[in-house]
């Protein structure tokens, strides 16, 4: 397992967006292989993929031969709503690049058959070659798409039922009404995460620094479900500083001594103008 701490939330994003640039250049991914990636939504990663939008207009990287699986979907949000996740998506990143919209999946909350839905998810990702990278972000109460605390550290996708300290946290998008949040969400499990070959989470501000110390310095507790990535042989956290208050000064000093280490994943950073 590796964290990375950076001084801020914008040197993190950028960190987390050139090496989502680099394992994908590095794949070199064709119209017969392409690279499979995982993404979230929320606020978190917002930075990180205004950061992907500068390199691809930049002529630094294409998403031509990329998909792109989402984590979750709220359940009977339309797909319009401003606050859908497909709205989110296709506002704030797949509508700036050249990524394919059939290669960019996103669950559907509003069929009829909610767990139709999800087992066809799981399919396409098995039928994509599983997923090469996933990027997730994690709530304050340690969890991972909308795996609330005590779900199963070997879910699947499926239908949740979402924890009300989530439903009061996303209220804010809500015009902080909390009759208009949804409450049941659509969402990969724990286990369709830890398949993927690399998971990269994000975790920054202080209102996270808890939940940083419970995935890092505790034990895998299917309370903080982020805790399952312990487990994960190849999982990468990228934070800021703020994010790293409930840790022990010895572990941030320890991760720390290993930055020049980290720093080499990101740096060369690759364009496809190389190639």
């Amino acid at each position: 397992m590796r964290l990375v701490i950076l001084d801020d939330y914008d040197l993190a994003s950028e960190w987390a967006a050139k090496y989502i640039r680099n394992r994908i250049i590095q794949f070199k991914p064709s119209a017969e292989r392409y690279f499979t990636l995982g993404l979230p939504t929320g606020s978190t990663p917002f930075g990180c993929y205004q950061k992907l939008i500068e390199y691809y207009r930049n002529g630094d990287i294409s998403f031509k031969y990329v998909k792109t699986f989402n984590m979750d979907e709220y359940v009977g949000l339309p797909r319009a709503h401003p606050e859908s996740y497909h709205s989110y998506m296709w506002n704030n990143f797949f509508k700036h690049i050249d990524i394919d919209p059939a290669n960019a999946h996103i669950l559907d909350g509003n069929v009829d058959d909610l767990e139709a839905e999800c087992e066809a998810y799981e399919k396409k990702i098995a039928e994509a070659g599983g997923i090469e990278l996933f990027v997730g972000g994690i709530g304050p109460d340690g969890h991972i798409a909308f795996n609330e605390p005590g779900s199963s550290l070997v879910s699947r996708t499926r239908v949740k039922t979402l924890a009300k300290d989530t439903i009061v946290a996303n209220a804010r998008f809500f015009g902080n009404d909390l009759s208009k949040v949804p409450t049941m969400a659509l969402t990969v499990g724990v286990g369709t995460v830890m398949d993927a070959k690399e998971v990269m989470i994000l975790i920054t501000g202080a209102h996270k620094a808890f939940a940083l110390y419970k995935a890092i310095e505790e034990g895998v507790n299917h309370m903080w479900t982020v805790s399952a990535f312990q487990q994960h042989p190849r999982t990468i956290f990228v934070c800021d500083e703020d994010a790293t208050l409930e840790l022990r000064v010895k572990t941030v000093k320890y991760f720390k001594g290993l930055m020049h280490v980290h720093n080499k994943l990101v740096d060369p950073v690759f364009s496809i103008k190389e190639q």
